[in-house]
């Protein structure tokens, strides 16, 4: 079967007002439009235009018991507009977020408290795809050598020097951030972005820019500074990156296609008014400095590519515009438009037509997928 499904944006507060609506082609409501859910998490499910009236988490059990596809979506995927900066996160592995939800569980602590850090026990690994020309992140620890050579642009007033000092010792990333989010009095964390602010580095022009930009959002949020550790990325349309559990991570501006594992397991690590657990967190970040986390797509088949990173929870199918295409699908997917207008079949000769912001569920009798190549198609399933 291939049938239609559809949700409305969430409306954080860090939404773009026009990203979603301009790809769907569409006037802007005026108000912040974040993401857009594909999937039958019960945060925010997708309807299914069957003309049953359920949403997917309601539509997949019954579906179980008729034809035996899964009670529930390893994956989530996502249209994710960053008009702000969202906060500095990272994600837990599997075994941590067992051992931590449990913890939690048997400590009563609500599920829906501003404190809690583990909503459920599954980890969280993610991919993201840039729609927009460009769409920039921060990913991962930079390599140590040249954050220090950053620092040392700053200049020499006491708080930088205090950073400096623990960037230099044994468990330099560890010790310094821990300090930042934990130790630091605002006047220092102020201090250090000044310094930024004032700074003249060419090699280092757009982290110090971004500084900038993230004082006038988040004024002398201590995650600024952890931002400066940070990998600066920006991708080009149709780039990705992978971040695996541990991994510091924040999206900055643009438009992207996100597929992650079917969890709401987020700990903050700057940016944003909400809880910060610094021990906990620091339990979780792995402080290895690492090149930017790209993830480059492979063929997958008839004018068809596939991002994957090698995990079981999902893998993300991509179909070209300009000529048919073919993708073979693992169990059932959700085929998302964002160009132009294609016709997708199933081996069936079930046919759907998806535009931009438009989506599509595709059980797994239907493989393999194939487009008419009218337009450009994602398509979310589970991992190899």
């Amino acid at each position: 079967m291939l049938i239609a499904i559809s949700n409305t944006p969430r409306d954080y507060a860090w939404g773009s007002p026009t990203l979603i609506a301009d790809l769907e082609g569409r006037e802007p409501t005026g108000a912040p439009e974040a993401e857009v859910w594909f999937g039958d998490h019960p945060g925010s499910p997708a309807e299914v235009h069957d003309g049953s009236d359920r949403t997917l988490d309601e539509w997949l059990p019954a579906a179980a018991a008729e034809q035996g596809v899964p009670e529930k979506l390893p994956y989530l995927l996502k249209l994710l507009a960053a008009g702000a900066p969202l906060s500095i996160q990272v994600h837990p592995s599997k075994e941590q977020a067992v051992e931590g939800f449990a913890r939690e569980e048997k400590a009563g602590v609500p599920r829906d408290a501003g404190e809690r850090n583990y909503k459920d026990d599954n980890h969280k690994p993610e991919v993201i795809v840039a729609l927009s020309d460009t769409f920039t992140a921060l990913a991962g620890l930079r390599d140590l050598e040249r954050t220090r050579t950053l620092v040392d642009a700053l200049g020499d007033a006491p708080a930088v020097q205090a950073l400096r000092d623990r960037l230099s010792g044994d468990d330099a990333l560890r010790s310094a951030i821990g300090w930042l989010l934990g130790g630091a009095e605002r006047a220092e964390i102020e201090e250090i972005v000044d310094a930024a602010a004032s700074a003249e580095a060419p090699q280092f022009a757009a982290e110090l820019a971004l500084t900038r930009s993230l004082h006038s959002a988040y004024p002398a949020d201590p995650g600024i500074v952890v931002a400066l550790l940070m990998n600066l990325v920006e991708l080009r349309r149709g780039e990705a990156i992978f971040v695996p559990a541990g991994v510091l991570h924040a999206y900055v501006a643009g438009l992207g296609v996100e597929i992650m594992a079917a969890s709401d397991n987020v700990l903050r690590g700057g940016l944003t008014p909400k809880h910060i657990d610094v021990e906990e967190l620091l339990g979780l970040v792995d402080f290895r400095p690492a090149e930017p986390p790209f993830l480059r797509p492979v063929a997958a088949g008839e004018n068809a590519e596939i991002f994957a990173p090698g995990i079981i929870d999902f893998a993300l199918g991509h179909l070209e515009a300009g000529a048919p295409g073919r993708v073979d699908l693992r169990g059932v997917a959700i085929a998302l438009g964002v160009a132009g207008e294609t016709v997708l079949t199933g081996s069936s000769g079930a046919r759907i037509a998806v535009r931009p912001g438009q989506a599509a569920l595709v059980t797994p009798d239907e493989s393999p997928l194939a487009s008419d190549g009218g337009g450009e198609v994602f398509v979310a399933m589970p991992g190899a």
